[in-house]
């Protein structure tokens, strides 16, 4: 399993939000290109990146913001917020980003999301990101009808790389990763599975790969946002942990 230190792009700085609330942010950075950088120094091996402001504008508002990323950092790049179509996809897999993540398009034009995974195969996941089990769009604002469950269905064939799921209640809160919602997907996909939400030690962590290794389930990784800032958990015990070199 892989760590995924995220950086969240809020009015071009880094900052953390409190169960998806704008105005409930804090900036940990000024300079996204800055934490980039100390994130590959402590050894990332990812970077996740989220244009918030993007998510709910429809349309890509950090572009500089993630551009000085790319110059400043060696390590792949997954980036997800206001990509709702195959121009923008496109600029950004030109731009270096590795992987794109299509999170309100997946449910409101699930087509566009068969074509770039055939347009542009390895390069797209689908964020799934719920609320008590049900899909949330438009930057969290929204709640759906659909599952997450049924949702991943959807893309068992597209070809895309992996799913993101974020349990809404618990992102930004430390209050623990939703093992069950996130190993109940992983068992009912075949896609490869992100956990992302509540991540607050190391112990969250081991649970969680625990849980994944006892139902048999290959989980891609998990993402941290607040946990790595505040200090709460050492990003190098975090990625020997999920790497399986550690028992710490």
């Amino acid at each position: 399993m892989l760590l995924f230190p995220a950086i969240d792009l809020k009015d071009g700085a880094c900052v953390r939000l409190l169960k998806g609330e704008m105005n409930q942010a804090t900036v940990f950075n000024d300079s996204p290109a800055d934490q980039a950088k100390k994130f590959q120094s402590a050894g990332a091996e990812w970077l996740h990146l989220v244009d918030l402001n993007g998510a709910f504008a429809g349309k890509p508002v950090n572009g500089d913001a993630v551009d000085a990323i790319l110059g400043a950092s060696d390590v792949p790049v997954q980036l997800g917020g206001g990509i709702r179509d195959l121009k923008t996809i496109e600029t950004w897999i030109t731009k270096g980003v590795s992987r794109i993540i299509l999170g309100t398009v997946a449910l409101r034009n699930p087509e566009i999301v068969q074509q770039a995974a055939a347009a542009f195969p390895g390069h797209i996941a689908v964020g799934i990101d719920a609320r008590n089990g049900m899909v949330a769009v438009e930057g969290w604002a929204e709640t759906s009808d659909m599952s997450a469950v049924d949702l991943g269905k959807k893309f068992e064939d597209a070809g895309i790389s992996a799913i993101i799921y974020t349990d809404i209640e618990r992102d930004g809160m430390m209050a623990g990763v939703n093992v069950t919602g996130t190993i109940d997907l992983a068992c009912a996909l075949s896609i490869p599975v992100i956990a992302s939400g509540g991540v607050s030690c190391l112990q969250d962590l081991r649970k969680l790969k625990n849980a994944a290794d006892d139902a048999n389930v290959a989980l891609e990784g998990a993402i941290s946002g607040r946990a790595l800032y505040d200090g709460r958990l050492d990003i190098g015990q975090a990625i020997e942990l999920l790497k399986g070199d550690s028992d710490a």
